[in-house]
């Protein structure tokens, strides 16, 4: 193949070799635990990336009409889930009026601590909140705020042991008749849940907020000369974040009841983290949603999933949008259309 290829197109050929083994190499995400190996965990937040530049040295070398398209070809298509894990082809538009609409949203303890140079930040929240109506809120990063509260009859709220600023929440149309956290050891995150009853029936909503990864482009320089401590800081994140999946999935197992996994897992759904997740439900923005589905606000040209609505699979999804025009956190908030 390399024989009828001019020098600059095989230098291109050996970039594209390292490209695809880089991405069927990171691929194993899905199935190494963090705690087996965790710099599988940190190569597998660039697989959208790597996605993108297979696909465009395809593009290209069938322009050129060279069968070095085969191996991002090939690399691509044994990888076919991960491409639908980045991208919805058309969001799914079924609106019925006996939906159950499922919201969830970091608030970044509603600008607090000013992060964004506006004073209404936390009425523009509250205000698009209102106008959303969901049935069923779970809010990641919450502030006690006394100035606003949300009209819910039913609502289940922890902060953190650590910090009395910080802490989880989940609102309710529907009655709660159980609830609990999950506490996570060391850290300020935490899981909580409550199970609804509507009508005849009862939900389990799970409101998670897994281990943050601390990156911080605005603040810190991500760089050469750093990659190193990034890469040791992530890769103890992500193992972090693998027993705060075991201590979910293990409570999760003596649940009865449909159930919901909502919030910010920090982390793609390429991770492990997710995968483990994700076990035996549906994810709403492959089911019901469009574009790229980007929910966090990163500062550059990167699609960063990292907020899901994880349903059981007897429960239909309708619909899933992610607001990505809302600019009033860190995070976009998400919001699933369920038939339950």
């Amino acid at each position: 193949m390399l024989k009828k290829l001019s020098l600059l197109d095989k230098l291109l050929f050996i970039v594209n070799l390292v490209l695809a083994l880089t991405l069927l190499f990171s691929y194993s995400s899905y199935y190494i635990s963090p705690n087996t190996f965790a710099f599988i965990s940190v190569l597998s937040l660039f697989i959208p990336f790597l996605l993108l530049l297979n696909g465009i040295f395809c593009v290209y070398w069938i322009l050129k009409f060279k069968k070095a398209f085969l191996l991002s070809f090939f690399t691509l298509l044994i990888g076919f889930q991960y491409v639908f894990a980045m991208y919805g082809l058309t969001e799914k538009k079924v609106l019925l009026n006996n939906d159950l609409k499922i919201m969830s949203y970091n608030v970044r303890m509603f600008n607090v601590y000013k992060w964004i140079d506006d004073a209404t930040i936390e009425k523009k929240i509250y205000d698009f909140i209102k106008a959303k109506d969901p049935d069923i809120l779970t809010i990641q990063e919450y502030h006690d705020t006394k100035t606003i509260g949300f009209k819910y009859p039913y609502k289940y709220v922890v902060m953190s042991q650590n910090n009395n600023n910080f802490g989880h929440a989940i609102f309710s149309k529907y009655k709660i008749i159980d609830k609990g956290s999950i506490h996570f050891s060391k850290s300020g995150n935490n899981a909580i849940f409550v199970d609804v009853i509507k009508g005849r029936d009862t939900l389990r909503v799970y409101n998670v907020h897994l281990e943050s990864l601390k990156i911080s482009p605005e603040k810190e320089e991500i760089s050469q000369k750093n990659s190193e401590k990034l890469k040791i800081r992530l890769e103890k994140a992500f193992k972090i974040q693998a027993n705060q999946v075991a201590l979910i999935l293990n409570h999760q197992q003596n649940c009865k009841h449909k159930s919901i996994i909502c919030g910010d897992f920090n982390n793609t759904a390429f991770s492990w983290a997710y995968k483990q997740l994700k076990k035996g439900k549906n994810d709403a923005f492959e089911i019901a949603g469009g574009g790229f589905g980007n929910t966090f606000d990163f500062p550059f040209p990167f699609p960063f999933r990292i907020d899901f609505i994880l349903t059981d699979k007897s429960i239909g999804i309708h619909n899933f949008k992610t607001y990505n025009k809302i600019k009033y956190s860190d995070h976009y908030p998400i919001m699933a259309r369920l038939d339950f």
